[in-house]
């Protein structure tokens, strides 16, 4: 794996006089090293021998390292071949993967759907994976899927002694529906000003921070915004998938993900876990959450390196990796949900209960979180905890379909309008000249914009939040322009500015 896409490694098997053992050349790690002792007690178990000469396999390209025990299967396959166990011509045309167990079963391993899709480019007919793994490969059309349980079955299929028929792709009555989630924005009582951020931030695919005291049901919240997304599109689900793919993600009967990701890490989570890398490099938080939510609890607690490094993925999308031995780049293009009390003990502005913060407290609190991260927030919601009369209201609310309809159609509306940009499809992600394009405005609303720029000490990049807001606000509304309405609800989200917050 290279980021989150597969690179073809031929294993090339020579057998020859000389010496006594197997050797193992091209840079493998110890994972593939180690594959040794599991092959020779794999082919013991399986009715197999060995061969007694000098047995040399080179995994091809040399220069490129080979980590994980996913090169067991076609290494087995390649000696049976070299020994004349397998047929040669039975291998041609066919890309094998598979961790092999001491008792000659294979078992599953990570990153198939990039495998599959590397062997349809490399024009490759075949792919033979563990039966665990068929499910998610089988979503790849153009290829066939051989899952196998053991090596006494691979034999046995490549001489012709037992047929396998290839896996057909997952029905859609065996995937999980789209719109089919456990929450519902039905089930919030109350919050009705939060509930309305939340949707503008689903339509425009916009950052959202909210701010309030304990129990006011931020957490709630945030966990229904998926459900209030459009459905993912292919192309956006084979990307999804990928991503948990290469992470290991990906159960033994799941196939093509069909609903957005909700990623919650943990406030201790490091800055490895949360942007992806270590020795053996795999994707992180920000990008198990591509195309759906990362939701970020108790957001000032996390360490200040975490929330620093969220910048970059905030603003391109990507996130590049870069360390001494490898650089790999991922997508991370998420919506951020975040939440936070609103001082250390919790009850800053709350209507019944009394803070014990001193005004510095609440400002160096809020202040954990720096400018340029907060600048890159769009909406700005203050939570406040729902009555007792809310609580014991017996009609349900809105539900999530009826927001998501509304939700999905705006997407559409921003979908035409940016049709023929590439890597732009919501208002998010519209830079300078865009705005300038798609977000006119007339003189009463800049005035007004004018003024809040000079009074909430705002940014420039505030300024194009403010802009992008606001759009996504007319296109729900079925708008053509931005109206001053739409310029002021949007200058409402930005309350919780650090520069104005508890003074």
């Amino acid at each position: 794996m290279v980021g989150i896409d597969a690179v073809a490694v031929a294993v090339e098997v020579n057998i020859a006089g000389g010496g006594l053992g197997l050797y193992l050349v091209g840079l493998p790690d110890n994972a593939v090293k180690e594959s040794e002792q599991r092959i020779r007690a794999a082919f013991e178990n399986s009715g197999e021998r060995m061969s007694g000469k000098k047995v040399v396999v080179n995994l091809a390209p040399a220069d490129l390292r080979k980590e994980g025990a996913g090169f067991d299967l076609p290494i087995a396959v390649g000696i049976l071949a070299a020994m004349g166990r397998v047929e040669t011509g039975a291998v041609e045309g066919t890309m094998f993967a598979g961790e092999l167990s001491l008792d000659g079963s294979v078992k599953p391993v990570r990153g198939v759907l990039p495998l599959a899709l590397r062997a349809r480019a490399e024009g490759l007919g075949r792919l033979v994976l563990p039966v665990a793994n068929v499910a998610e490969a089988a979503v790849v059309d153009g290829i066939e899927v051989v899952g196998v349980g053991s090596l006494r079955q691979v034999v046995a299929y490549l001489n012709g002694d037992e047929t396998i028929e290839p896996a057909a792709e997952p029905s859609a009555a065996k995937e999980s529906p789209a719109g089919c989630y456990a929450e519902d924005f039905a089930d919030v009582k109350g919050q009705v000003h939060a509930k309305r951020a939340l949707e503008i931030a689903a339509a425009g695919g916009h950052n959202v921070l909210m701010i309030g005291a304990p129990g006011s049901g931020k957490t709630m919240l945030a966990s229904r915004m998926p459900t209030i997304l459009p459905p993912l599109t292919r192309e956006e689900a084979l990307e999804t998938t990928k991503i948990h793919s290469v992470a290991g993600k990906i159960g033994a009967e799941s196939g093509l993900m069909t609903r957005r990701p909700f990623r919650a890490p943990h406030h201790l989570a490091s800055q490895v876990a949360i942007i992806g890398g270590g020795q053996s490099p795999r994707p992180g938080e920000v990008s198990l959450a591509h195309n759906g939510v990362l939701f970020l609890d108790e957001l000032p607690e996390f360490g200040r390196s975490v929330l620093e490094v969220l910048r970059q993925p905030l603003e391109n999308k990507r996130i590049t990796v870069a360390r001494a031995r490898y650089s790999v780049e991922y997508p991370a293009n998420f919506t951020l949900v975040a939440a936070m009390n609103p001082c250390p003990c919790g009850y800053y502005n709350h209507p019944d209960k009394e803070c014990t913060c001193s005004p510095g407290t609440v400002h160096r609190y809020m202040g954990r979180i720096s400018g340029p991260l907060m600048d890159r927030i769009d909406l700005h919601i203050e939570v406040t905890p729902v009555t007792p009369a809310e609580l014991s209201e017996a009609t349900p609310g809105e539900p999530s379909a009826a927001i998501r309809e509304r939700v999905t159609k705006a997407r559409a509306v921003q979908r035409e309008r940016f049709g023929g940009i590439e890597g732009v499809y919501t208002n998010a992600m519209m830079n300078s000249a865009m705005l300038r394009r798609y977000c006119p405005l007339d003189e009463a609303s800049a005035a007004l914009l004018r003024r809040a720029m000079e009074r909430l000490a705002l940014s420039a990049r505030a300024y194009d939040r403010i802009l992008k807001v606001a759009r996504t606000i007319a296109d729900l509304a079925g708008r053509e322009r931005i109206e001053l309405s739409d310029i002021a609800e949007a200058i409402n989200y930005r309350s919780l500015d650090r520069e104005t917050w508890g003074r």
